[in-house]
């Protein structure tokens, strides 16, 4: 019976299936995951191990029965093994014929029925572990296909049409941009194919639309690299091997009267070492670092571009005066060593402002005739190609978020003209922007996109997302940014420390093992160095000077409350000095 089942399973593998709706039954002693139309995966919830088994040694009366859309992966800790499941999903579009799905929300299935068995300090550190887990299940953005793969562009699966036609999905992704590469490792390992489903995180947007009698549609998918993963303070910027923080390739489809066109753009952080640690002040200083490793690691990160895309544009947006200009200055000198690659400086905020965003003109101007020798991918009615794209705009600001969406969002659109005009859908004076219900879609379609990239990143929605979404900045758009704004200074001080911890985790930059020191473990002043504490120390003496004060009718109450202001100013001195020990950090991983 069991060489039966393997040998059924290495059939569904060579024909790329991947089992969907599931039945996921609790018993006392494991996890059976049963699917529609294949054999059934028995999880133990001793020790997590994985084996396919018949129906038949499915067991009666389970304690619990509920439906799951797909096992994301498994991640060993201290005390046992937890699987993380699909327990809900939306569909967002089609891609390539195929649904596309968006995961709404996950479940970690604990296998550590031996957890009564570890020592205090073990318990201890498995629940924070836990912890982890639980900010993994609210991970944002992460979308998923049974039938295609989502981490290759259009012009890259028809260049190899043929050679991964016939092989599991894993089997065929970038690994780069599968976001649980390290969770599925132990189903790859067990030859679990029709359970391994590759995720990628990044963003997913469709729009339809009727033009000129003719059904458009647009869609937008965001591929977000895992090689340097992180938070938006304590990822920055590049590692030794040039890999950078916030590296996304942006794919713009559109599909109109069997005809297929691509074009992509790819962000991320400037790739130079530096970092920017949070320490309780509004915009922390910027650091650069080891400047004598600076070159390599640029030719490095470019290196590995050109290898993928072919010739590169990079246009640094970033202010050219201040700690940003600074960082922009080692930007450039290194560039100067790329004779290949052309470096286009852009400082948005001094050409466009906060409203004159129409100013990106000149800098598209700038680009122009490189973004035309480029070109992109079209693909005619018959399936053959009638232009490729040869070359990428790198587009870059510091945190690669607002400024980057709204200049991406221009190239985009300019992009879709030439596309349009290409295959006989516009004259070549025409342009969306001369189609209002169009033209306000797609700029909603790339303020959404803009919004998703964003909260992945620094926690909330983009900045300046209403030029994107109207042409303009508008009052209530100035207010909402605002408040995203100071929700991004909260998020990146006080809990993103625990969300790095836990995007390390699950990426396996750290892996779990026993014998090794707790990761944990404070010192005397980490101790004390908790913000609600060192809050509640000033909020107390503050309230206490100054009801002393309004009692100071004689020496010794006023020597109280110069005392009791001493304190106070005492505590907010050792916080602001401090600052970074009294915000939440990492502790798994280094920066670099």
């Amino acid at each position: 019976m069991m060489a039966a089942c393997e040998k059924e399973m290495a059939h569904l593998a060579h024909q790329g299936k991947i089992y969907d709706e599931m039945q996921l039954l609790v018993f006392e002693e494991d996890y059976i995951v049963k699917p529609s139309d294949g054999h059934p995966l028995s999880i133990s919830r001793l020790d997590g191990s994985l084996k396919i088994i018949s129906e038949a040694d499915i067991g009666s009366n389970p304690t619990e029965t509920t439906l799951i859309y797909g096992v994301v992966g498994t991640i060993r800790l201290l005390a046992g093994t937890y699987i993380l499941v699909v327990t809900s999903r939306q569909q967002m579009g089609m891609h390539r014929g195929f649904s596309v799905y968006r995961i709404t929300s996950m479940k970690f299935l604990s296998c550590n029925k031996v957890l009564k068995l570890s020592s205090l300090a073990e318990k201890r550190d498995e629940a924070y572990f836990v912890s982890l887990l639980k900010t993994v299940e609210k991970t944002p953005g992460l979308y998923y296909s049974y039938e295609t793969d989502l981490t290759l562009n259009v012009q890259r699966i028809y260049n190899l049409e043929g050679l991964k036609k016939r092989s599991p999905l894993w089997k065929q992704a970038d690994p780069r941009y599968v976001w649980n590469r390290s969770l599925i490792e132990e189903l790859i390992e067990a030859k679990l194919e029709p359970y391994i489903l590759p995720v990628i995180q990044g963003s997913f947007q469709t729009i339809q639309v009727k033009l000129k009698e003719k059904l458009v549609t647009v869609t937008l998918i965001s591929r977000r690299c895992t090689r340097r993963i992180g938070t938006r303070m304590w990822r920055r910027g590049a590692n030794l091997e040039g890999h950078v923080a916030n590296f996304i390739e942006t794919e713009q489809l559109l599909e109109v009267e069997g005809f297929t066109g691509s074009y992509l753009q790819v962000r991320g952080s400037i790739p130079v070492l530096w970092e920017q640690i949070v320490d309780l002040t509004y915009k922390p200083k910027l650091n650069i670092i080891n400047t004598d490793k600076t070159p390599k690691v640029v030719q490095r990160h470019f290196y590995d571009l050109v290898q993928r895309y072919g010739s590169i544009v990079a246009i640094d947006l970033v202010d050219q005066k201040g700690s940003e200009g600074s960082l922009s200055l080692v930007y450039a000198d290194a560039m100067q060593h790329l004779k290949h690659i052309r470096y286009v400086p852009f400082d948005f905020h001094h050409i466009c402002g906060h409203l004159h965003f129409e100013r990106l003109q000149l800098l598209y101007e700038q680009i122009a005739e490189e973004l035309q020798k480029q070109g992109c991918f079209l693909q005619n009615s018959d399936g053959k190609s009638m232009e490729e794209q040869t070359g990428i705009l790198r587009v870059n600001c510091i945190d690669c978020l607002d400024r980057t969406n709204v200049t991406q969002s221009l190239l985009g659109q300019k992009v879709l003209d030439y596309q349009l005009n290409k295959i006989g859908l516009f004259t070549s004076s025409e342009c969306i922007s001369q189609h209002s219900d169009f033209h306000q879609q797609f700029k909603i379609l790339w303020a959404n996109h803009g919004d998703e990239i964003s909260l992945q990143y620094s926690g909330t929605h983009a900045l300046k997302g209403d030029f994107v979404r109207y042409g303009r900045q508008t009052v209530s758009g100035l207010i909402k940014d605002g408040f995203s704004a100071l929700a991004r200074y909260y998020l990146n001080n006080f809990h993103d420390g625990i969300r790095q911890d836990a995007m390390d985790l699950v990426a396996g930059y750290y892996t779990v093992s026993r014998g090794i020191p707790s990761p944990f473990q404070l010192n005397g002043f980490e101790l004390f160095a908790y913000l609600p504490i060192a809050s509640a120390l000033i909020v107390g003496a503050l309230t206490i000077t100054t009801f002393s004060l309004q009692q100071a009718d004689d020496t010794q109450n006023f020597l109280f409350s110069v005392v009791w202001g001493g304190l106070t100013a005492g505590v907010m001195a050792v916080v602001k000095a401090n600052g970074r020990q009294f915000c939440s950090r990492p502790r798994l991983c280094k920066l670099f």
